[in-house]
Parts: C-alpha cells; sequence; structure tokens
C-alpha cells in the first residue's frame, strides 16, 4: 500500500472578497478547515431507527495568528472586517492548484470578533479567529 509524507505548510489569505484577500501565511501558526453539514432527523413511524438527511452546510474555520501591528499584517488586515462576512481561502502548500493540492475557498463566512491583545510576558502574542458558515469551494484547476 502506498503512504504519502504530508507536511504541513499551507498557504492562507484572507479578506472581504477573493480579490482583496491578503496573504497572511507568513503570520498563520495553525489552520482547521472543517466541512459540515447539518443533520435533520427524517425518522418517521414505522422506522427502525433514527434517519437523517442533510441540511444546511455550517463550515467551521479556526485561524492562530502570530499577532502583528505593522501595516498589512495580523491586526491591519483582520480588525476592519470584525463583524462581517468574509473571504478566506487554505491551500495545503503553495504549489499549483491540482487534485492533490486543492484551493478551499470558503466565501461569506462570518468573523465575529478579535481578540486585539493577547500577551505574556517571555512569549510571542498569538491570536485566534473563528469564521462561522459560508459557501465553500474547492478549486483543483492549476
Amino acid at each position: 500500500m502506498a503512504t504519502v509524507t504530508y507536511l504541513a505548510n499551507p498557504v492562507v489569505s484572507i479578506g472581504a472578497a477573493s480579490g482583496s484577500a491578503v496573504n497572511l501565511t507568513d503570520q498563520c501558526k495553525s489552520v482547521t478547515l472543517t466541512q459540515n453539514v447539518e443533520a435533520l432527523e427524517s425518522t418517521a413511524f414505522g422506522s427502525n431507527g433514527r434517519r437523517y438527511v442533510a441540511g444546511l452546510q455550517n463550515h467551521q474555520c479556526v485561524l492562530r495568528f502570530l499577532m502583528s501591528y505593522a501595516t498589512s499584517e495580523t491586526y491591519a488586515t483582520l480588525q476592519p472586517l470584525v463583524g462581517t462576512q468574509l473571504y478566506v481561502s487554505v491551500k495545503p502548500s503553495s504549489g499549483a492548484d491540482s487534485a492533490t493540492n486543492p484551493k478551499f475557498e470558503l466565501s461569506e463566512t462570518y468573523f465575529d470578533s478579535l481578540t486585539v491583545v493577547n500577551a505574556t510576558i517571555g512569549e510571542l502574542s498569538e491570536v485566534e479567529i473563528t469564521l462561522q458558515g459560508g459557501a465553500l469551494a474547492i478549486d483543483t484547476t492549476p
């Protein structure tokens, strides 16, 4: 059986729309993008067990960034987006989009809060944001 070693080095861009997205890869420490479709119970009389059908999509993206207040870095990019729907794209690596390096694009995902200061003596400042909902597209074309 063939195995593939995958070393995480994703590319992360975020913004108000795909055309205005800022590449924050150099500030991002981790990303978790979860594809989720809510389960709606469709069990009826006579069923021998619970049954479910697909409901609405409810994706989630959690990103952890090193905090930087410099122009076009973490704070300057994220702060104006709080309380809005935004766009985020994540690719497993910097290569061209392909079946083995798909670009996951989450559009109209809601960004509700940003920790503006998270400081501990002797440590780098980091912030974690959570994006909820939106439409997920998967691009495999170069």
